[in-house]
């Protein structure tokens, strides 16, 4: 930005939201992007209405002129707002001239229902056959609930706050109130429950008014059906409701209406909602007037349970995907192949006689005879949708309407939907899947020149969207449980390419709600079901309630959730204190998980979460301001360290415990090998790959460490190498035998078990930090100092990413030509970014742009300080 620019802020967001409704957080942090330049100060205005914000009257805060050059994680610091209170904002900056830019376009937050007393009246409802689990038939059908109500006088606004125990589905006179589905969240049922906050305006009207709520089981009840999968049995209670809308008039009166003993109830037509098995729906079974009665108050299922805000990002359908093949590989049975493996739901479209019952059978994986294979669940899980019909019952002429459903109280991961029922032949728009995932703004993307790696990529991606719900799951198809390694050790995976600052935030509070009274974090969170120890109690996997918010400050400047999970963070290393051996090193847990060679000692695994965790604890106490804390963590990862250095060098064959590549992985990664032995053992990592044929035989614990490593030490060819290997193990194995999400397993397509499972994603890491080059320095925070370092490598002819970054969008671009190589990299506004060039052995000096100030070349890189703006460089070859 030159001198006297007055561009304004852009991208204001409050708690990592765009204009967020209904949060609990009285003091939310907020952020923004500079649209040019360095910002040096910034100043804030906040107001309680658009009038006083534009006429530079603010109520509610004034900030002032604040030196800072980062937008992100400041914390609001005015008055205190009510409930349902709206709040009006707008930044300015100014650049490192002392230019002041324009006021930014407004933005606003909106509180929930913050104190107790804003339930007050409001009582959880259901229907009486649901209401105690005393006799209650499992088989009943899942009731709906509605609420009448009568506005007389024009509405300035309307909002409904609502949450169920299980999962529920708002309507206002007949129309969803939001794309949200699969409300509320998933959580820990007896401590948290997650309620929403919907702006109803426009869907009110005055006279006459319903509100409608349908209810399913969730994971909060987990019925025991006869016949059907269910990964565990749960009951926090049965399904009910409860609600609270405030509706204000333009006369400044308001009405208000709670879920009570008014309401009425009706049986739905969904017959059965068993959140692992399917659900069941009978569209004859839509009530008439008659079938209604009055519903029922219960208490609450738990006592102490705290109704939260959502302040995340809820679930959508954010895809269509339409049927690539059908066949019939037995009478009357056919199987729509989707041609990729998604989480979501299964839509029938279907024409035919009342009564007419369709069953769908969602799979990942087909039989040798073409049926669906479900033998990884064990247990059959299948939807059935029974017809209404229509008029005459069995007029399906070109004039009838077709039904169409999907489930909408549980969901699937598939591949393949076999059919049965059919009234007719299928149509190719018979059956199409509905891609569901927390809707988490995309983020960043990847391609290059070779269509494996972007095979790869694809499958990745797929993988985190089919896992990125309410928690972060391990699978979709089978265990839907939030597996805590994968939030840190493939953060990259997720982050790279979704924009997950306020999503993490939630991941985070479910493992606070999960900690022990002992510290201990379990592997699972929320923890719907006990494990034995090893899968209960692993460094790894409990680590994450230190590493997770860990990689949020990292990545986005988020000290709030340092701050407010600091004594968890304390409790858990307490937690491994105690269960540490005479040397001070942990020795419990799972080891090096799904390993190819499970020689490397559990101890080496369980040894290097506690030094990255104790390394964490280090900088997030200098974070939050707890220096003398942040001396004690520091020193007892060195004495971690020293006692594995200790324990498991080698130093006749300059390796660590057996000689695994997790082993020597590890230790590199963690930087605790002797700078005169660093080369020995990397040179001892990279014989092993090359003995195994350029193929690791680690499992998810150490790939993360042994691609970084590589990188770290310049060696991105060996990566590259494994990278394109496509027999097993490798990635290019899935690629090639038809995978289209990441599985679980290195030979997943033809072993079976998950195929869609992220937690072998690390190499979304090595795509975008290396070969793309876009990641900050090691000191840095929220991406305040960018490195740009691509890495040509192997017979790539080109690569191009981008990455939005808590400064704005990077890219970064690189191709071979016949003169050399070409680097074309665009930055945001903020800090002087550094580029950091390959120069081949022989070449002259890189040409650079004018403007782009030259810092010297060392290790085979040249590098340049760039400031905001598009770059353009070339090697010679």
């Amino acid at each position: 930005m030159t001198r006297g620019t007055s561009s304004a802020p852009t991208d204001l967001r409050t708690g990592h939201l765009a204009e967020p409704l209904g949060i609990d957080d009285e003091h939310p942090d907020l952020s923004w992007k500079v649209s040019a330049g360095r910002q040096d100060a910034y100043r804030i205005h906040v107001a309680s209405t658009p009038g006083l914000l534009a006429a530079g009257a603010p109520d509610l805060w004034d900030s002032g002129r604040v030196a800072g050059h980062r937008g992100t994680g400041v914390e609001y610091g005015g008055k205190a707002l009510g409930s349902a209170q709206r709040a009006h904002w707008r930044v300015r900056v100014w650049d490192e001239w002392g230019t002041a830019s324009e006021w930014s376009a407004a933005a606003s937050w909106e509180t929930g229902l913050l104190l107790p007393s804003d339930w007050d009246g409001a009582q959880w409802v259901t229907a009486p056959e649901w209401a105690s689990p005393d006799g209650h038939d499992p088989a009943a059908p899942l009731p709906l609930l509605a609420g009448d109500f009568r506005l007389d006088r024009p509405v300035r606004r309307a909002r409904l706050h609502a949450t169920a125990l299980g999962v529920y589905e708002a309507s206002v006179n007949g129309a969803r109130v939001s794309d949200a589905v699969l409300e509320p969240g998933c959580t820990a049922y007896d401590k948290r429950l997650l309620y929403a906050t919907y702006d109803i305006t426009d869907a009110v009207r005055q006279g006459s008014n319903t509100l409608g709520i349908l209810l399913g089981n969730g994971i909060a009840n987990v019925p025991n059906v006869p016949g059907r999968y269910e990964k565990l049995h749960v009951s926090y209670g049965l399904p009910r409701a409860l609600a609270v809308l405030l509706v204000e008039h333009t006369d400044g009166t308001c009405t208000r209406l709670v879920t009570d003993g008014s309401w009425r109830t009706a049986p739905g037509p969904i017959t059965l909602s068993a959140w692992f098995g399917g659900e069941e729906h009978d569209a004859r079974r839509e009530p008439g007037p008659e079938d209604w009665r009055p519903a029922v108050t219960v208490t609450p299922h738990a006592p102490d349970v705290t109704l939260s805000a959502r302040a995340h990002p809820p679930v959508e359908v954010v895809e269509t995907v339409e049927t690539v093949s059908v066949t019939e590989p037995q009478p009357g049975v056919h199987v729509f192949d989707l041609g990729v493996n998604i989480a979501g739901w299964p839509e029938l479209r279907v024409l035919g006689p009342a009564g007419t019952s369709v069953v769908m059978r969602p799979a990942e994986l087909l039989h040798d005879d073409g049926t669906v294979n479900q033998r990884f669940t064990g247990r059959p899980c299948y939807d059935r949708y029974t017809l209404r019909g229509t008029d005459a019952g069995t007029d399906t002429g070109a004039d009838a309407e077709a039904e169409t459903w999907h489930p909408r109280t549980v969901y699937h991961g598939f591949r393949y939907v076999q059919v049965e029922g059919l009234p007719g032949p299928p149509a190719p728009d018979t059956l199409r899947g509905l891609v569901l995932r927390a809707a988490n703004t995309p983020a960043g993307g990847f391609s290059c020149s070779d269509e494996l790696l972007n095979g790869i990529h694809r499958l990745v991606d797929r993988a985190v969207q089919g896992n990125m719900y309410s928690i972060l799951t391990d699978c979709p198809h089978r265990e839907k449980l939030g597996w805590l390694e994968q939030t840190h050790l493939v953060f990259p995976a997720v982050a790279r390419n979704y924009d997950v600052a306020a999503y993490y935030r939630k991941l985070v509070r479910d493992m606070a709600d999960a900690q022990t009274d002992t510290g201990l974090v379990p592997g699972i969170a929320p923890e719907y079901t006990v494990f034995e120890d090893k899968f209960r109690d692993d460094p790894n996997w409990g680590g994450a309630i230190v590493l997770a918010p860990w990689h949020l400050y990292r990545t986005y400047g988020d000290t709030a959730t340092l701050r407010a999970h600091y004594p968890s963070m304390l409790r858990y290393l307490d937690h491994l204190a105690s269960r540490t051996d005479g040397s001070g090193l942990l020795t419990h847990g799972l080891g090096d998980w799904i390993a190819f060679d499970d020689s490397t000692p559990k101890g080496v695994t369980a040894a290097f979460a506690h030094h990255r965790i104790a390394t964490a604890m280090s900088e997030i106490a200098q974070a939050v301001g707890e220096s003398a804390d942040a001396r004690r963590h520091t020193a007892l990862a060195e004495r971690i360290g020293r006692a594995f250095h200790d324990t498991y060098f080698d130093a006749d064959r300059h390796t660590y415990a057996t000689g695994s590549q997790a082993a020597d992985a590890l230790a590199l990664d963690l930087g605790i090998v002797p700078e005169a032995e660093r080369s020995a053992v990397l040179d001892h990592l990279i014989a092993s790959i090359r003995a195994a044929g350029d193929h690791v035989t680690v499992g998810e614990i150490a790939l993360p460490s042994l691609l970084r490593v590589l990188s770290a030490y310049d060696r991105d060819d060996v990566v590259h190498d494994l990278v394109s290997r496509t027999d097993s193990p490798s990635y290019g194995y899935q690629v090639t035998h038809g995978a289209t999400a990441l599985t679980e397993r290195w030979d997943g397509p033809t072993r079976g078990s998950s195929q869609n499972h992220l937690m072998l994603g690390a190499v979304e890491e090595w795509f975008g930090a290396s070969l793309a080059g876009i990641r900050q320095a090691e000191d840095s925070v929220a991406f305040d100092r960018i490195v740009l370092r691509p890495t040509p490598v192997g017979g790539l002819t080109w690569v191009s990413a981008w990455y939005d970054t808590p400064r704005g969008r990077v890219t970064s671009a690189w191709e071979r030509t016949d003169d050399g190589l070409r680097f074309d990299v665009t930055v945001p506004p903020g800090p002087p970014s550094r580029v950091e060039l390959p120069v081949p052995d022989g070449a002259g000096a890189p040409r650079a742009p004018q403007g782009a100030r030259p810092l010297g070349t060392a290790g085979g890189r040249a590098g340049y300080e760039v400031g905001h703006g598009t770059w353009q460089f070339s090697v010679g070859a």
